[in-house]
């Protein structure tokens, strides 16, 4: 399976009738690995960050997590395994996997449960497959 066939058919999937607005799998060195189409032009030093948040928890919380750009406040993760962040009525959601992190941004009518739900399973897949 192609890693962009994981962004449309897993990431980008209908989820109760709602999408996550965009989703990627990046290396952990900020490689794409596949993207939809729409997904932000990520920063090196944003991805440096994001995995400064991973081996540090909390590191992202006073400054807020970048992507694209874009910040987002950083709400309740699991340290080491998943961030996750809030920008009005949207938010984001990053799982590290062995190798690689799995983003999904979201919008209303989608929650952050769903957007979770989504990005987890899939970043829990991998790390099953030692990917």
């Amino acid at each position: 399976m192609s890693w962009q066939s994981y962004i449309d058919d897993h990431l980008m999937c209908d989820v109760e009738g709602n999408h996550l607005t965009s989703a990627a799998i990046l290396g952990q060195d900020g490689s794409v690995w596949a993207q939809s189409s729409n997904f932000p032009q990520v920063k090196p030093e944003e991805v440096e960050g994001i995995m400064k948040d991973f081996n540090e928890p909390g590191h992202l919380a006073p400054t807020g997590l970048f992507l694209g750009g874009a910040k987002y406040m950083v709400v309740q993760g699991e340290g080491g395994a998943v961030i996750r962040g809030k920008k009005g009525p949207g938010g984001v959601t990053i799982k590290k996997t062995t190798q690689a992190l799995v983003f999904g941004i979201y919008d209303e009518p989608m929650t952050g449960g769903q957007c979770n739900l989504v990005v987890e399973r899939l970043g829990d897949y991998l790390i099953e497959s030692d990917l």
